[in-house]
């Protein structure tokens, strides 16, 4: 049965381009790049790679770059662009021995998994002791306003009212946009700190950045930002 990714993976392929979407060129590229660089990892897995544009951009300061993903088409544009070795699997279950990765890397990829928790156990257990898990995320109050028909509805004078709806519970939502089609995950974010601090991990860094200038769109944005990211730490062994 075709997925919701495999039926949206040429439309995702064009939207996105080369130089990527919003959320990712203007605001998570720059500060999920300055983690990678301080990690000094030297082996670093993309978890729902997509078509590998964050594996492209990892492999200029990490000499191996991995990079994995269920959706066979966004596979193989990721292999014909280069950059990473790319296998096709699923984070709730990788397919890597417990501490093969010096950082882990979750890129706006949780919301498409449907069991957070099993991936996020996932990263962890393939990571070293004393490696990182680097995670770029909705904040949950916007994946609380995806519900149809809701969202953000806004006035004459473009003001926006958001309608958030069950914050507290997890549930999937569909999201549809520039012939995309997909299914992500509400989940209030409780839950994801939960989750990652039941792996065993410790938060290093938590940050809700702004949009760079330049953009249209960044002070609207930077009025009330949507997006965040997260790095945590596998502990390491005792000595």
């Amino acid at each position: 049965m075709q997925s919701d990714w495999d039926a949206s993976a040429e439309a995702w392929i064009e939207s996105l381009g080369a130089g990527g979407d919003f959320s990712r060129a203007a605001v998570l590229d720059r500060p999920m790049m300055a983690a990678v660089r301080q990690s000094g990892a030297q082996r670093a897995l993309d978890v729902g790679c997509g078509e590998g544009r964050f594996c492209r951009m990892m492999a200029e300061a990490v000499p191996e770059v991995v990079g994995i993903d269920p959706t066979a088409r966004l596979l193989t544009e990721a292999r014909r662009l280069g950059g990473a070795v790319y296998h096709e699997g699923v984070g709730e279950n990788l397919p890597y021995e417990e501490g093969a990765f010096d950082l882990v890397v979750s890129y706006l990829s949780l919301i498409d998994i449907a069991d957070s928790r099993a991936a996020i156990s996932e990263m962890a257990r393939v990571s070293r002791p004393g490696g990182h898990i680097l995670i770029g995320n909705l904040n949950s109050w916007v994946t609380a306003a995806q519900t149809e028909g809701l969202g953000i509805q806004r006035n004459a004078q473009g003001h926006g009212t958001l309608t958030i709806v069950d914050y507290l519970k997890a549930y999937p939502v569909r999201v549809e946009w520039a012939g995309i089609r997909i299914k992500n995950w509400h989940r209030p974010l409780a839950q994801y700190m939960q989750e990652a601090l039941q792996a065993g991990l410790q938060l290093v860094d938590f940050q809700e950045p702004l949009a760079d200038a330049g953009w249209s769109r960044s002070a609207s944005y930077n009025h009330t930002p949507y997006l965040c990211m997260q790095l945590w730490r596998k502990p390491p062994l005792d000595l």
